[in-house]
């Protein structure tokens, strides 16, 4: 008889009990909005991008409602205004194309390579047509980004790095986020600390990130952010920079800094479920793995896999068969979306574009969670049914 896997795709760990004291405490003073403070008091926000700008190695760091509002805020900072054109990869979530959209600016799509990260070369073909490219880091995946910044640097190229997948990894050392001029990262509860929705923005420019916590709605109450440039930064701004409210609360916050400094043995663990997956799945015929370059330091919270060469009808008769068995793929190749799995072409308010190399990734493009309530044996399970499953 096939074994059945019997887990939760989408239940996710246990908010640490730090955590939970530390919110229970904000509760108990009712001091929510995080400038609802009392003299001598930082404010949970406040003392979050502090830990979070020295854990990160950035100057500087803004605590938001959501990786979305941390990709607008910082489009908006660096000046995109409507109309303009703004570069990213064909393969991403809608979060970043809608980011781009709601400032009534046009996403630019560049091809993604068959290992899922974007295209260097299509970029270089397309870098004189915008000035900023917002990047994502899609499902965890690194580019050369030494290669890619120097491609930015000749075509004078911004760069805002969408991190949602990639708190905690790196290239060569350095963190993700700590390229570009800004990176944006999500603490919605599927990525890498949960906080239910969150985001937090680092940067080293001052006067980006003056401009940011302008945005967010400080109501200049500037001065009671401790990760942030010298007051003289704001002057210029304050009066002429927008308020479009998004700050994150010093609920949420509390529920965030006990998370900071466990996040590398949570990243461990991520990584070893990852490589658990790898191996059960590796030398599977038709299957073809993404290969993972040596400086990359990635977390492999989800896992994806390519089936080249199988045809739509086949690759959806296997996840149904998966699905009866226990196991929860994601396909992004049917034209309708579901859940996630929307792709360029759905995003309607982009103009037309053709990109025949990212088409044949997702067509053949599966993906699933690895969430950290399950243990190895779980993943090697999964693996097993996985191998069983795609040859017939």
């Amino acid at each position: 008889m096939d074994e059945i896997f019997t887990g939760n795709f989408t239940q996710q760990e246990p908010i640490p009990e730090a955590a939970i004291e530390a919110a229970v405490a904000v509760l108990r003073t009712g001091r929510l909005h995080r400038y609802n403070t009392v003299p001598g008091e930082a404010g949970e926000a406040a003392l979050l991008e502090e830990e979070f700008a020295a854990a990160i190695g950035s100057k500087y760091c803004l605590a938001v409602a959501s990786g979305g509002y941390a990709l607008g805020c910082a489009l908006r900072a660096v000046g995109v205004k409507p109309g303009d054109r703004v570069l990213t990869n064909g393969f991403t979530l809608a979060p970043v194309p809608g980011a781009i959209a709601s400032l009534g600016a046009v996403p630019v799509f560049v091809e993604v390579t068959e290992d899922l990260v974007i295209d260097l070369d299509d970029l270089a073909a397309k870098a004189d047509q915008a000035r900023v490219l917002m990047l994502s880091h899609m499902r965890g995946h690194i580019c050369d980004m030494d290669r890619l910044m120097e491609i930015a640097r000749a075509h004078d190229l911004m760069v805002i790095e969408d991190c949602a997948h990639t708190m905690g990894a790196s290239w060569a050392g350095m963190p993700s986020g700590r390229h570009g001029a800004i990176g944006c990262y999500s603490t919605q509860t599927y990525k890498h600390m949960n906080s239910g929705e969150g985001g937090l923005i680092v940067s080293d420019d001052p006067d980006l990130m003056a401009r940011m916590i302008l945005l967010s709605g400080s109501y200049m109450l500037y001065p009671r952010h401790r990760a942030a440039p010298p007051a003289a930064h704001f002057e210029a701004l304050k009066y002429d920079t927008p308020n479009v409210s998004g700050r994150m609360d010093n609920l949420r916050a509390a529920v965030l800094r006990p998370q900071i400094p466990t996040l590398p043995e949570r990243v461990a663990r991520w990584n070893a479920l990852y490589r658990v997956m790898e191996a059960g799945l590796a030398g599977v015929a038709g299957l073809r793995l993404v290969p993972r370059p040596q400086a990359e330091a990635y977390v492999g919270s989800s896992f994806q896999f390519l089936l080249p060469g199988h045809g739509p009808e086949r690759i959806a008769a296997l996840v149904a068969r998966l699905a009866a068995r226990g196991v929860e793929l994601k396909w992004f190749g049917p034209a309708e979306p579901a859940g996630f799995t929307s792709r360029y072409d759905s995003w309607k308010y982009a103009p037309v574009q053709s990109l025949p190399r990212t088409d044949r990734v997702v067509a053949a493009l599966l993906d699933l969670r690895l969430p950290l309530t399950f243990s190895e044996a779980d993943v090697a399970q999964i693996a097993r049914i996985i191998a069983q499953e795609v040859p017939r």
